[in-house]
């Protein structure tokens, strides 16, 4: 291993002592149920004991979720590279953000092929993004050891996200695109429930390693709440042509209980990112914790759970 990625894993450990309590946890994962282990898990993760019988908070209802209201078809829009002829049959193929190539692993990728500007990530990933603005600069090697690691990612293992278990584990690289700002791509993340967008949060400050979460409601109005990451110092502004991100939102979530709708916008241009079911995996604390439970007020669980 690297010495510089080595130095990282243990400042973060340092920073974050918990981490290892979480960790140590995996271990008694296949000798328990899948409920007991979300159980102890969210009880670490979120900082209360979850009530899966009648759940009232969002993070409660998504383990809910996981556990009782499973949907075969959420593997293809879960999956990157399917997601994309899923989603352009629903909203058209002017959605799609162009694809260079697909391959099964990462031996197998093609960099010479590459144009000077991609982004790759594996199909089932989330988080592990090689974004490249120049290929004369890049490190392969360090391109290479982080998609490795983003494809032996699990999330059926530890996180029970069950759409993942049928998604094979590729790689994408895309077009390479960035926003009004000229150096970034920010992510607009739509909280859809039934069909009906009620919250987004606006993700920015990725590429420089200094991510900030703003949420908002449909007025665009700030939110006070904190979820993984803290606000911009600066707080994004309501993009071009808000309306019809809420209208390709709404189209690609109706019919399901709960599901956030991620999407570009690239001076008015609408571009679909991906479908999340789970955010954070429902395994992150809201701030203050009355937001959890505002959110949960609109996940309407498919079936009577009492």
């Amino acid at each position: 291993m690297r010495i510089d990625i080595l130095k990282s894993k243990i400042i973060t450990i340092y920073k974050s002592p918990f981490i290892v309590v979480q960790k140590v946890w995996r271990f008694f994962e296949p000798l328990v149920s899948d409920e007991f282990f979300l159980f102890v898990a969210f009880r670490l993760r979120v900082g209360y004991w979850p009530d899966f019988k009648h759940p009232r908070s969002y993070n409660e209802k998504l383990q809910w979720l996981k556990l009782y209201d499973k949907h075969p078809e959420y593997t293809q829009m879960v999956d990157k590279v399917a997601a994309k002829d899923y989603v352009a049959g629903i909203v058209g193929e002017n959605y799609i953000i162009p694809t260079i190539g697909v391959w099964n692993s990462v031996e197998d990728i093609e960099w010479e092929k590459l144009p000077n500007q991609f982004v790759l990530k594996a199909s089932h990933d989330s988080g592990g993004v090689v974004v490249c603005k120049d290929k004369t600069k890049l490190d392969i090697d360090l391109a290479k050891y982080k998609l490795r690691g983003a494809g032996k990612k699990d999330y059926t293992k530890y996180t029970k996200e069950y759409p993942y278990y049928d998604v094979p584990h590729r790689f994408i690289a895309e077009q390479y695109m960035e926003d009004e700002s000229g150096f970034e791509l920010k992510d607009y993340k739509f909280f859809c429930f039934d069909g009906e967008p009620k919250f987004l949060f606006v993700a920015t400050g990725r590429q420089q390693h200094d991510t900030r979460f703003d949420f908002y409601d449909l007025e665009f109005n700030h939110l006070p709440v904190l979820n993984g990451h803290p606000n911009a110092d600066i707080w994004p502004t309501k993009p071009l042509k808000f309306n019809e991100m809420l209208d390709v939102a709404a189209k690609l979530s109706k019919g399901i209980p709960h599901v956030r709708v991620d999407l570009y916008n690239i001076n008015g241009k609408i571009y679909f990112g991906e479908l999340t079911f789970f955010h954070w995996s429902g395994m992150t604390p809201f701030e203050p914790r009355e937001w959890d439970y505002k959110f949960g007020d609109y996940l309407n669980l498919p079936r009577n759970n009492d």
